[in-house]
């Protein structure tokens, strides 16, 4: 099923992509008006910055605000690969965002039904709309793929004589990754420990 949302969380998902290069998680987001406009776009940058805050959320917002001119953001959606933490969700309330689109859950600290329900918390001055699982399984691949890779190179640092299957990955052009002569499991087997697991097929499980 198609929705008018899956233009802008595909170019959230571009941005996400470009995350992957300087070493942060992919996480990509957009912030649209009430036309569908992308007035702002930005992706994870917490490792390449070393701000814990710099999350594609907050990047987004704040940059919507500067091209705006005011914090206030009514009438103004966040699209984001990732349902947003509790940060991130507070401030969508704080700059009075109409909805928040999600593509995949973040079932260890998504806070926009996961684990907290903010936007929608009665008790603060601002509520807003909650969509989620647009395009969520492209947004939870490229996420699993990523911690996927990771977890390879982790193992070899750990034991260099370690013999794994190929795991590399690259762009599929569907949004996705798709291993190059190997599958994402073929990532995870010969280790020991818990390693992540997809409930749904749009949730992500973070690390």
């Amino acid at each position: 099923m198609t929705s008018p949302y899956d233009a802008p969380m595909r170019i959230a998902l571009d941005e996400a992509r470009a995350a992957v290069e300087h070493g942060d998680v992919p996480v990509g987001a957009v912030i649209v008006d009430s036309q569908g406009t992308v007035v702002a776009a930005a992706h994870n940058r917490k490792e390449q910055l070393g701000d814990p805050t710099a999350h594609a959320e907050i990047l987004a917002i704040r940059a919507a605000a500067e091209a705006l001119g005011g914090w206030r953001l009514e009438g103004h959606t966040l699209v984001v690969t990732l349902e947003p933490c509790p940060m991130c969700a507070m401030a969508v309330v704080w700059g009075r965002l109409d909805r928040i689109v999600y593509g995949a859950a973040d079932l260890k600290a998504g806070a926009a039904w996961s684990l907290f329900n903010i936007p929608q918390d009665g008790r603060l001055n601002h509520r807003c709309e909650l969509i989620d699982g647009v395009l969520g399984d492209e947004a939870a691949t490229l996420l699993a793929a990523f911690f996927a890779e990771r977890r390879c190179a982790g193992a070899l640092l750990r034991d260099p004589t370690i013999v794994l299957p190929p795991c590399r990955w690259v762009r599929d052009g569907r949004g996705g990754r798709a291993d190059e002569g190997g599958s994402l499991e073929n990532c995870w087997a010969g280790f020991t420990g818990p390693v992540g697991s997809n409930p749904t097929p749009s949730a992500a499980t973070i690390p």
